[in-house]
């Protein structure tokens, strides 16, 4: 048992596990005086423990399609603020370019849409998937872990190069020392 203390229940939680608690009298697993005893007792609980006791003899019922859909609409906008966080640092990169060029003079072709050619196809491809017609949450979460991975890895070389280059000038001035 952990010491943690037990967490209080919301009346929108108690409403849930009673409207749960009527489903599976709908569908055969409990009578009906079983469901009195027991929507009593769920309006009666206090903590998240009474309220699980309650129904941790019932099966999980399926979500319905109202929650399917928040669940989506919740995981996609989730996704969503991860892609524009991401394409935020690169619209910066293409701002700092176009600028560099504008204050070189403004010569010859725009380079600078060469940069933002790479922020904005990863940034469409991941929209449409997204948005679609034929929604592909899996790919652009894949695909945002593995950028995230390729960018924490190359943090860690990095960070691993730079102590290790603070660990030679270091092994160096203790070896300058021992000379004078």
């Amino acid at each position: 048992m952990s010491d943690a203390p037990p967490l209080r229940v919301s009346d929108e939680q108690r409403e849930r596990a009673a409207q749960e608690l009527r489903e599976h009298y709908a569908a055969g697993r409990i009578s009906e005086e079983e469901l009195s005893e027991r929507v009593q007792s769920v309006y009666q609980a206090q903590t998240e423990e009474q309220l699980r006791k309650l129904v941790a003899d019932l099966p999980r019922l399926p979500a319905s399609p109202a929650q399917q859909r928040a669940e989506l609409a919740a995981r996609r906008s989730q996704l969503q603020r991860r892609l524009l966080q991401e394409t935020g640092g690169g619209l910066a990169l293409f701002v700092l370019c176009s600028a560099i060029w504008a204050a070189a003079g403004a010569h010859g072709m725009f380079w600078p849409v060469w940069v933002l050619l790479v922020v904005l196809i990863p940034l469409l491809r991941n929209g449409w998937r997204l948005y679609g017609p034929a929604p592909e949450l899996d790919a652009v979460e894949r695909e945002l872990e593995a950028r995230k991975h390729r960018s924490g890895s190359d943090a860690r070389e990095r960070g691993s190069d730079a102590r290790e280059q603070r660990a030679d000038a270091r092994d160096a001035r203790r070896a300058r020392r021992r000379r004078l």
